[in-house]
């Protein structure tokens, strides 16, 4: 029987963050709603995690994201869950609820149900936000197309993992 509660590529994935910001003394906070905990699960399933993670809130709903995070209603209204400026203002939210230095929001169309001709099952959207930096959080869009909703995930947990390297 194996030990490991992820797959392998995201333990590794995991541990290099971890080690990364460790040694650039940077703190993380995580706002994920697709992913439902999979990042921070990630992190947590390394050593010395608590050095590094400051929080994650799993705002899976509409209402938790405006609750928890402070997006306001009408992104959601206008652009919708999985959208740039959704994830934008999630990530700005994590770091407003947070000590942390830099925060990772994710949101998108795990499946199998849920897309749309513009937001198809696979539609994932990224942010990233960095204490004290100038301008918006960075973002990004990506199409992993209908892999399966477990593949949807693992893929965006993999993202949002690259995202937290210094």
């Amino acid at each position: 029987m194996t030990d490991a509660l992820l797959p392998q590529d995201i333990d590794d994935l995991a541990e290099k963050v971890i080690a990364a910001n460790r040694d650039a003394k940077r703190t993380v906070a995580l706002a994920e709603s697709c992913t439902g905990g999979l990042v921070a699960a990630a992190l947590t399933e390394v050593p010395g995690s608590s050095a590094v993670l400051d929080r994650g809130f799993v705002t899976y709903s509409n209402e938790a994201k405006m609750e928890m995070l402070g997006v306001p209603s009408d992104i959601i209204e206008t652009f919708g869950a999985v959208s740039i400026a959704c994830v934008w203002a999630m990530a700005q939210g994590a770091l407003e609820k947070s000590g942390a230095d830099v925060a990772v929001a994710i949101s998108g169309v795990a499946g199998p149900g849920g897309g749309t001709v513009t937001k198809p099952v696979g539609t994932v959207v990224f942010a990233r936000a960095i204490r004290n930096s100038e301008g918006e959080p960075e973002g990004e869009l990506k199409k992993f197309g209908d892999l399966g909703r477990a593949e949807i995930r693992r893929q965006a947990t993999l993202c949002a993992l690259e995202l937290l390297l210094p």
